[in-house]
C-alpha cells in the first residue's frame, strides 16, 4: 500500500497545502492539513477558544487541551482522519481548526470545528465546514455527521443546527 498521503482515498489528496478561502464576511484564510510539528500552534489556539466551545468540542469540562489530545489531532492517518488549520492570511496567526473523522467504510464522517474567540462572527466556522464538506465529497464520503453547533460558532450554523448534512 502506498504511503498514506498518496493513498487514492486519502483526505489530504483533496486538500492542497495552503488553500486560500474567503468567508462570507470577506475574511481571508489560508487552510492546510496539520502536521505533527504544529502542536504548539494548536495548543495556543485552544487557549483562545471560549470555555463553552472547548467543552462542546471535547464533550467534557476540560479547561486546557493536553499533549495527548493535541497529538491525537495531529497524528492522523490522512485516510479516515484529517485535521486542518486555518490561518489569517493578513496576520498569519492560527484562527481555527477543523477535524474530519470518517468511518472505516468512508461513507460518513464527523466534523469538529474550533474558532479563536477573537475571530468569531466572521464566517470562519461556516467556511471551514464548507471546505471540509468539499473534501469529504472529493473523497467519496456521502454524508457528514455534525454535532449541534456550539454557541456563537456562526450565525449560519446556529440557525441551521443540523444533526446530519448531505455532502452533495
Amino acid at each position: 500500500m502506498p504511503a498514506p498521503s498518496h493513498h487514492p482515498d486519502a483526505v489530504a489528496v483533496a486538500a492542497p497545502v495552503g488553500e486560500k478561502l474567503t468567508t462570507r464576511t470577506g475574511f481571508r484564510l489560508a487552510v492546510r492539513p496539520a502536521r505533527e510539528g504544529d502542536e504548539a500552534l494548536l495548543r495556543d489556539l485552544f487557549e483562545h477558544v471560549t470555555l463553552d466551545d472547548l467543552r462542546f468540542r471535547f464533550l467534557s469540562g476540560m479547561e486546557h487541551v493536553g499533549h495527548d489530545k493535541l497529538m491525537a489531532m495531529l497524528r492522523v492517518d490522512h485516510v479516515h482522519t484529517e485535521t486542518f488549520l486555518a490561518f489569517d492570511r493578513e496576520g498569519g496567526g492560527l484562527v481555527a481548526t477543523a477535524m474530519l473523522a470518517a468511518d472505516p467504510e468512508l461513507v460518513t464522517a464527523e466534523v469538529a470545528i474550533s474558532v479563536d474567540r477573537d475571530y468569531k462572527q466572521r464566517g470562519i466556522g461556516w467556511t471551514l465546514l464548507e471546505h471540509v464538506a468539499r473534501i469529504a465529497r472529493a473523497t467519496g464520503i456521502r454524508m457528514t455527521d455534525l454535532p449541534m453547533s456550539p454557541p456563537r460558532l456562526s450565525a449560519a450554523l446556529d440557525a441551521a443546527r443540523p444533526r446530519r448534512m448531505a455532502a452533495e
